[in-house]
């Protein structure tokens, strides 16, 4: 079990997104970025570690990094995110720039779940969302459709 890595003595649930390091709160973020040892990680750091020995900084970003202890009950399998990807119907969507600013401004907005709400007054936001629930939750009939 990993812990915090500034006050080591609670189990991490976020990343520095500067230096990668991993603390467990908001107090401790605090802590870090106040006692100057946070140190970005720089594409050249990466390239001078021995190809045997890759520090975690080199280490792509995984899901854990991402999600909290909480959001783990709502992790999406790989494979599901894969069909994501992979799905024509949603690309088509994605090509609509006004859908593509809807989904900025509830990325980029401080309070998330109030965004995403304003977000599903939209029509097309509501298609979109729609579409990666058939990928994710498929309905029993159309996982029958999909056997075939």
């Amino acid at each position: 079990m990993q812990l915090c890595g500034v006050c080591s003595e609670h189990v991490p649930k976020y990343r520095c997104p500067a230096c990668r390091i991993r603390y467990c709160s908001v107090s401790c973020f605090k802590r870090h970025k106040d006692d100057d040892s946070c140190h970005p990680v720089k594409e050249s750091d990466s390239a001078s570690s021995s190809s045997t020995a890759v520090s975690s900084a080199a280490q792509p970003w995984t899901v854990e990094d991402v999600l909290d202890e909480d959001s783990h009950t709502d992790k999406v399998p790989l494979q599901k995110l894969q069909q994501l990807a992979d799905s024509e119907a949603l690309k088509g969507l994605l090509r609509n720039p006004h859908l593509r600013r809807l989904m900025m401004s509830v990325d980029s907005a401080e309070d998330k779940a109030k965004a995403t709400k304003d977000a599903m007054q939209e029509p097309l936001f509501v298609e979109f969302a729609d579409q990666c629930l058939k990928i994710i939750e498929p309905t029993e009939a159309e996982h029958d459709n999909d056997e075939f």
